[in-house]
C-alpha cells in the first residue's frame, strides 16, 4: 500500500538538510583519471609490483617487505625529494628488501584535526576536495614514474576509486579494521592489504576482518561514472596482519608474534605478519623504531619466516612539528618520524 506523501514533512526535511550540510560537485573517478591518466608503463609496473608483494607475503620470495615513508604527506615537493632518495636506496638493497613508499593522503583523527592532503591541501581548515583529488593523484603519478611501489591507508571508501590504480599495497587502520564498510571495500580491492590490530592491541578484530574481506560481498557504492550501484566483490585473498601495538601494549616481541601466528593458523588465515615499528609499538617515540626494526629482523634471521614485513615512519628530517606558517622543510606535521640519515643507515644495517 502506497503511503500519501506528506509535503509538509518533506519541506522540513529539505530545509534541515540545507542547514546541516553543503554540497560541492566533484569529478567522477572516470573524469579524474581521464584528466590525469596513468600511462601503460605505470599500469604494468603497478601490476608487477603487486605481484612481487604477493610473492613475499606467500613466502615464495624470501625478501622482506618494508613499507616506509612520512606519517602523512603535507608537502608534495618534500615527498618527491624523499621518493628520489628512497628509490636510490631501494635499488641498492633490492636483493634483500622490497621497499614500498608510504604515500598517505588521508589522516584518521581521534577527534578533530587536519585530515590530510586529499581533503585540505592548503591546511586552511576550509577543505577543498577538488584541489586535493587533483594534487593527490598528480603526486602519486609522479612518484610512480620514479619506479616506486606505493602504499596508502584506505580511509574513505570512495578514495580508492580515484587513486587505487596507482597503489600497490594498502592498509586498513586500527580505528577502521572493525568497520564492515572497510571489510567490504577490501573484498573488492586488487592489491594486497594489511589489517592492523585493534587500538587495544588485540588481534581478534583483525582476524575477523581478514575472514570477512576474503569473502564475496554485495554493497552499496558509486560507479566510475558517479552513479549509485550495487557492487559485488569476489573477495581479497591477499590480506595479512599488521601488528602495531595498542594502549600501552607492544606486540613486536617473539612471544607476541608467535601468539599472533598461532591465532591466524587456527583461524585458517595467512600467517604472514608485518610489524609496524611505529605507533603504539614505539610509544609515539620515533627513534624507538630503530631498535624495534633490528629486534624484529633478528627474529626473522633466526628462522621466523612468518615475519614478512616492517613498517616505518620516516621523512627527510627527524621528529615532528606543529602546523603553522614557518614550517621546517621535510619534517612531519603529524606523527614523529625518523630522519633520512637514520633511515638509510638502519636499512643498510638490517
Amino acid at each position: 500500500m502506497n503511503m500519501p506523501l506528506n509535503t509538509e514533512l518533506t519541506d522540513q526535511t529539505a530545509e534541515s538538510v540545507a542547514l546541516h550540510r553543503q554540497e560541492v560537485i566533484l569529478p567522477t573517478p572516470a573524469e579524474l583519471k581521464q584528466e590525469l591518466p596513468a600511462s601503460d608503463f605505470v599500469i604494468r609496473q603497478v601490476r608487477e609490483q603487486r605481484q612481487a608483494i604477493r610473492r613475499i607475503l606467500k613466502g615464495t620470495d624470501d625478501r622482506t617487505l618494508i613499507v616506509m615513508g612520512p606519517c602523512s604527506i603535507h608537502d608534495e615537493v618534500a615527498a618527491l625529494e624523499y621518493g628520489e632518495k628512497l628509490k636510490t636506496l631501494a635499488d641498492a638493497v633490492t636483493d634483500r628488501f622490497l621497499i614500498v613508499m608510504r604515500a598517505y593522503l588521508e589522516k584518521p583523527r581521534t577527534t578533530v584535526g587536519w585530515k590530510g592532503l586529499l581533503y585540505d591541501p592548503e591546511r586552511t581548515g576550509a577543505g577543498d576536495l577538488n584541489e586535493g583529488l587533483c594534487r593527490s593523484r598528480r603526486l602519486l603519478l609522479n612518484l610512480a614514474a620514479m619506479g616506486l611501489p606505493l602504499a596508502t591507508e584506505a580511509l574513505s571508501p570512495f578514495t580508492m576509486d580515484y587513486l587505487g590504480d596507482l597503489v600497490s599495497w594498502t592498509a586498513i587502520g586500527a580505528r577502521t579494521t572493525e568497520s564492515q564498510v572497510h571489510r567490504e571495500l577490501v573484498s573488492g580491492l586488487p592489491m594486497p592489504t594489511g589489517f592492523k590490530n585493534g587500538t587495544d592491541g588485540g588481534i581478534a578484530v583483525a582476524t575477523n576482518a581478514m575472514k570477512s574481506a576474503s569473502h564475496s560481498h554485495h554493497h552499496l557504492g558509486v560507479s566510475e561514472t558517479g552513479l549509485p550501484v550495487m557492487i559485488t566483490t569476489r573477495g581479497n585473498p591477499d590480506t595479512h596482519l599488521v601488528l602495531r601495538g595498542g594502549r600501552g601494549v607492544t606486540n613486536y616481541d617473539a612471544d607476541s608474534i608467535d601468539r599472533a601466528v598461532n591465532t591466524l593458523a587456527e583461524a585458517g588465515l595467512s600467517t604472514a605478519v608485518m610489524v609496524d615499528c611505529s605507533h603504539d609499538n614505539a610509544c609515539k617515540q620515533a627513534e624507538r623504531q630503530l631498535d624495534i626494526a633490528r629486534e624484529v629482523m633478528v627474529q626473522r634471521h633466526a628462522g621466523n619466516r612468518h615475519i614478512r614485513g616492517l613498517m616505518l615512519e620516516s621523512f627527510l628530517e627527524p621528529g615532528r612539528q606543529d602546523d603553522g606558517e614557518d614550517l621546517r622543510y621535510g619534517c612531519s606535521i603529524t606523527d614523529p618520524c625518523l630522519g633520512w640519515t637514520q633511515t638509510e643507515a638502519l636499512i643498510r644495517s638490517l
